[in-house]
């Protein structure tokens, strides 16, 4: 799995959430979520930083998981590449 993955399955999630009502505290939390992500990957030590940011999305995506499985599907998506790529 590569960085390029992971950047495409964020593109995929920010599609899906932008075709949803979601309210704004829950973008807010998407748009710093992708921010920190992308940080990540560009950093050239990503892996002292990815335990907060994986448990920021894990918390997100159980918010998802019933109102919005598609979120949620994505959201899973991204954690399990982060997750492969050693992030």
């Amino acid at each position: 799995m590569s960085n390029e993955k992971v950047r495409e399955l964020l593109a995929k999630l920010h599609d899906e959430v932008q075709k949803t009502e979601v309210d704004a505290a829950t973008r807010s939390s998407l748009r710093k979520l992708d921010s920190d992500i992308h940080d990540l990957l560009n950093s050239s030590t990503p892996e002292t930083k990815i335990t907060p940011v994986l448990e920021r999305a894990e918390v997100l995506e159980t918010k998802f998981a019933i109102g919005y499985p598609a979120i949620e599907r994505f959201m899973r998506e991204v954690i399990d590449a982060l997750v492969k790529i050693g992030v």
